[in-house]
């Protein structure tokens, strides 16, 4: 184990950091990943409690690690930050001067990020991931201590595996964080939706008839593990960003059965093919949503490989409506990609994604607004903007209004706002997940302008000042407030 700090080896050398910290908490009791340790985790994470590590899980022979990244301040040490914001104003200072507004410029522009570090990845020959290997028969997922999360769950699921796949006729590597649900011993549903790039590199696979190589990575070091859900551009590698962030290149593996890749510290590896053609009901799983998701038809995952390091640990996390551990990753996530949302709208001064609105529901934007029906252009800007575009609801404020304090945005929206006018209704994509849409995968989005309304805009009744106190006043009661014995 390494005995430095930043950037951490692997899991196990983050949970030494956290430990030091004060921030894991050692559970000796024997608890049962059905149910159990989801009541636990839950609780824990709604009282900003610690990252919880469950020695003794009743299931499986393994430990079990989870809440690794349930608070910010977790979140900014799992990437080597006293804040998230130093990433985000980091990209930002590299990026200028400002590349090509677009689409384009956000390429070129996470190019560039790229080619400051040394940051490809690195082939090693010999990996700890490999130090014990078990195959064929050998091979047996009930090893593991995978999750019931909720009662109406269809079974357990293993919840941050790292799914590796390749584009069959370029070789473009994908990093993706998908569900899995365990089938058997050595089968897992993949829960690949719609809009994700390794249901396309499936689809390839199947058009070829060819079946896709898969590997999963469970337990990788924390800035990898991150990584894996940051919403990359299809053709930018998570391993570039992942060096990127941490300083120092990934360390690889090839595969032993597949032709694939794999973090060389992993605690855990699962090699194995999906077949052309192949589908199995899958679900129902309680969501970050809050709601199940139905069962519906997805690949399978036919494992021949199962590799670990000795005395592995297992990562997983719970998914239920907020507030819950994704919470402090979506927030890092929209801090840390401001500066390239910005290249690609840039009248966005600011935004935030509040956690309640599960991130693709709800988006709140600051703009300095320049012309009439600004705010309506940026919405537009929005919803085509890469994963933004799943967006349900987007609230425009002038720049004075602070998208993170949504006691001000309210007072603007509910205030500030002419429904016949100042919203915008439309119809595009949703995410999968989306039980309200009436039809799956596309339903109806509104926009809200709570921005100052200008003649240009046909309003002319004269904007009103908002109330203020003086500076003057405020400097005076605040030098007399002890005189007034509070």
């Amino acid at each position: 184990m390494a005995a430095r700090g930043f950037p951490y080896e692997d899991l196990k050398d983050f949970l030494v950091a956290l430990e030091r910290a004060g921030e894991l908490k050692r559970i000796n009791a024997p608890v049962d990943p059905t149910l159990e340790i989801s009541e636990i985790v839950t609780r824990t994470v709604r009282a900003n409690g610690p990252a919880l590590l469950f020695e003794k899980p009743t299931r499986g022979d393994m430990p079990v690690v989870i809440n690794l990244f349930g608070t910010e301040r977790r979140m900014a040490m799992a990437l080597g930050v006293d804040s998230v914001e130093e990433i985000g104003e980091r990209i930002g200072e590299l990026l200028k001067p400002e590349l090509t507004p677009g689409w384009a410029g956000i390429k070129d522009g996470i190019s560039k990020l790229m080619q400051l570090k040394a940051v490809p990845p690195k082939k090693i020959s010999k990996a700890p991931c490999q130090e014990v290997v078990y195959q064929g028969d050998e091979v047996d997922l009930d090893r593991l201590p995978g999750l019931q999360m909720w009662p109406g769950d269809g079974g357990v699921f293993h919840n941050y595996g790292l799914t590796h796949t390749k584009h069959p006729e370029t070789g473009k590597r994908n990093l993706g964080l998908y569900r899995l649900q365990q089938h058997s011993r050595n089968t897992l549903g993949m829960h690949w939706q719609i809009h994700k790039d390794s249901t396309a590199h499936h689809a390839v696979a199947e058009r070829l008839g060819q079946r896709l190589p898969v590997a999963i990575a469970i337990g990788c070091d924390p800035v990898v593990s991150y990584a894996a859900s940051a919403p990359l551009p299809g053709d930018i590698d998570e391993y570039l960003f992942a060096g990127f962030l941490r300083g120092e290149r990934v360390e690889m593996v090839d595969c032993l059965t597949v032709p694939l890749q794999v973090p060389a510290h992993a605690q855990i590896v699962l090699e194995g093919y999906v077949e052309p053609g192949e589908r199995h009901p899958e679900g129902p799983f309680g969501d970050h949503t809050g709601f199940y998701t139905p069962v519906e038809p997805f690949p399978v995952l036919h494992i021949e490989a199962m590799t670990t390091q000795k005395n592995p640990i297992y990562h997983s996390i719970v998914t239920s409506k907020p507030p819950q551990e994704d919470g402090p990753i979506g927030h890092a996530t929209e801090r840390i990609f401001l500066p390239l949302i910005k290249m690609l709208v840039p009248d966005i001064v600011d935004m935030a994604m509040p956690e309640p609105g599960v991130f693709h529901n709800c988006l709140i934007v600051s703009i300095d607004k320049r012309y009439p029906k600004h705010a309506q252009k940026v919405m537009n800007a929005v919803w085509g903007a890469h994963l933004l575009s799943l967006t349900k609801l987007i609230v425009i404020v002038d720049a004075d209004c602070n998208p993170h304090d949504y006691h001000e945005v309210a007072f603007r929206a509910f205030g500030n706002v002419d429904y016949a006018h100042d919203l915008l209704l439309t119809t595009g994509p949703v995410d999968h997940l989306d039980h309200a849409s009436y039809q799956q995968f596309w339903g109806g989005k509104a926009g809200i302008d709570a921005t100052r309304k200008l003649p240009s805009e046909g309003y002319h009744r004269g904007w009103p000042e908002e109330m203020v106190m003086s500076p003057s006043v405020v400097d005076k009661v605040s030098s007399r407030w002890s005189e007034y014995g509070f």
